[in-house]
């Protein structure tokens, strides 16, 4: 998967700017607030409909104007056709086209372009709450498996009927209903989740092998969101019920699973440091792209936002090189070039962003 064209237009500081990125290793640069970040901030939206900062009304729309418009085209591995997204998003409202056709829903536009992204706000992958770790599992399954995505609606939809049942007192019959419905899309929806988790696991050994060897061996843990091993979800819905009835709210199922990364030199789930935070959540993150890879036949695109910020010399060399030497498509930002890059002496299409305005830089 390849990024030819990328247009964007009022976000954040950028008024516009169109470019052309390379085939592998593109270099962002420029100052501190120059709008380097709101580059990959526009990849990113086409792919998750949101920034990884945040919602769009929440800062991405540039001062004085009404949307942020987004425009991308690609080329697939084995394809010599190119693909066209293009999304317009005012904050509350969006419009979006694929391939020349309108999209009714933003998930099925999402589902087109597959990006990978590690900015400063990865680590909370691995220290945050649930919510980041459930959309991780959720993006890699929706991306490889056509099935899940009516799975996952239906549970969604399941799953605000019973919670608006709770909190206005529903009787009995309607409860058992929606019990119903959650269980049979809960108990696959899990299994998939599992089954991901399982098949990550060898990718994600390898990869914290090689940027945290000091921690040992990774293990991912995985909580179903109810006591699975001991029941099963209606009968753990049915058992929660006058709980959640009181609560106003379901207690129990996939919308509360979690899992979390053990090291085997850190057997009683001892905090990380930050930055074995970041460096384990760029595992988990490079092991879900080579999972992609391994089911897609071809690399998602991957942002690396800041990367001299966030990664030593030693570490941007390891992951460069395992990305560049595989043919994956980069893009990289920095308020200069990262000594990574130096150390690796590859070519790359170089961008600077100064004032607002986006420029290519011959080759270094």
């Amino acid at each position: 998967m390849r990024v030819t064209r990328l247009q964007l237009a009022s976000v954040r500081c950028l008024e516009r700017a169109d470019l052309a990125p390379g085939e592998g290793l593109n270099l962002i640069t420029g100052s501190n607030g120059a709008g380097k970040t709101s580059i990959l901030e526009a990849l990113h939206l086409l792919a998750y409909g949101r920034s990884f900062r945040g919602r769009v009304r929440d800062g991405l729309i540039r001062t004085g104007t009404e949307a942020v418009e987004v425009f991308a085209e690609w080329q697939e591995f084995g394809e010599t056709r190119t693909h066209r997204v293009g999304l317009r998003h005012n904050g509350q409202k969006w419009e979006g086209r694929l391939d020349g056709q309108s999209v009714a829903q933003l998930g099925d536009l999402c589902a087109a372009l597959a990006v990978v992204s590690f900015e400063p706000g990865s680590h909370s992958l691995v220290s945050g709450n649930g919510d980041p770790r459930r959309r991780f599992v959720d993006w890699g399954l929706f991306h490889v498996e056509q099935d899940f995505v009516p799975i996952w609606r239906r549970y969604a939809r399941a799953l605000k009927q019973r919670n608006a049942l709770l909190k206005a007192g529903g009787d009995s019959r309607q409860l058992d209903t929606w019990d119903r419905e959650l269980a049979e899309a809960g108990e696959p929806l899990t299994r998939r989740r599992q089954a991901y988790l399982a098949r990550l696991q060898h990718h994600l050994s390898e990869m914290a092998a090689s940027l945290v060897p000091e921690l040992g061996t990774a293990e991912i843990s995985f909580s179903p969101g109810w006591k699975r091993q001991e029941m099963s979800l209606a009968d753990a819905l049915l058992l929660a019920r006058e709980r959640d009835r009181a609560a106003g709210y379901t207690s129990a199922g996939p919308h509360r699973a979690d899992w979390r990364i053990r090291y085997a030199h850190r057997p009683n789930d001892e905090d990380l440091s930050r930055g074995q935070a970041k460096l384990t959540a760029l595992a988990c993150l490079l092991a879900q792209a080579e999972d992609f890879l391994t089911q897609r036949g071809e690399w998602p695109i991957v942002i690396l936002d800041d990367l001299a910020s966030e990664l030593d010399r030693e570490h941007q060399r390891r992951v460069l090189e395992r990305l560049l030497g595989n043919a994956a498509q980069v893009f990289v930002t920095g308020t200069e070039l990262p000594p990574g890059v130096e150390m690796l002496a590859v070519a790359a299409t170089r961008f600077h962003v100064e004032q607002g305005q986006v420029g290519l830089l011959p080759p270094a």
